[in-house]
């Protein structure tokens, strides 16, 4: 069974191309976006590790850390990681895990019982400072993940946890927000000081400053 949005991430100890660790420890107090791949050596999946290494100073000044998965053995990963430097103009700046027992993706529900047993290892996590999962995201083997739109939801988490907003469709920072219906106007008055435009009363949106995270 796969993980729900605000369970705790499960902790595991797992060898990497870093060095072995325990997640929790590794991870820490920050945010943690982990991906994972059925197996080394997948085209769609070279191209995703490259992006992710060419995005990470993003990652970084959102305090996030990144962590691949792959369930072939250690002694794989350093011949893959030359031939993503090679094509894809990345080298990977951020430890992949070796999961060759499936120990970890069974753990996080990664691999579908009906399907061979790496097929479906193509999921993403995003998990906050508390070790809570906030976003899950599965990808069939035929299309490339968008590290675009993980950014997009890592900035709109990090808002709206420090403020009480949330944010529309396609929203991206500096772009206006939305007042929940739950709070009530006279809360929102003290909240936002400097208003909102309503276009129903359940409907309301306030300003925010450009690359603004919480």
């Amino acid at each position: 069974m796969s993980l729900q949005l605000g369970q705790i991430a499960p902790d595991f100890t797992a060898e990497t191309t870093t060095g072995p660790i325990r997640f929790h420890e590794w991870k820490g107090a920050a945010w943690v976006v982990l991906f994972s791949h059925p197996k080394d050596f997948t085209p769609v999946c070279t191209t995703e590790l490259g992006e992710a290494a060419r995005l990470k100073p993003e990652f970084d000044k959102r305090g996030v850390k990144v962590i691949g998965l792959s369930v072939d053995p250690l002694t794989n990963h350093a011949g893959w990681e030359a031939d993503i430097k090679e094509t894809q103009g990345h080298a990977v700046n951020f430890p992949m895990i070796a999961d060759p027992d499936r120990k970890v993706s069974n753990l996080y529900g990664m691999v579908h019982p009906d399907t061979g047993p790496s097929i479906t290892v193509r999921t993403v996590y995003v998990i906050d400072p508390a070790h809570k999962v906030r976003l899950t995201m599965t990808y069939p083997p035929s299309a490339g993940r968008n590290f675009d739109e993980i950014l997009r939801v890592i900035d709109s988490l990090q808002l709206t946890d420090g403020a009480k907003l949330a944010t529309p469709v396609n929203w991206r920072p500096g772009g206006r927000a939305i007042i929940p219906p739950s709070i009530p106007d006279a809360e929102a008055a003290k909240l936002f000081p400097q208003g909102w435009k309503a276009d129903r009363p359940y409907l309301r949106w306030v300003e925010t400053a450009p690359g603004k995270q919480g």
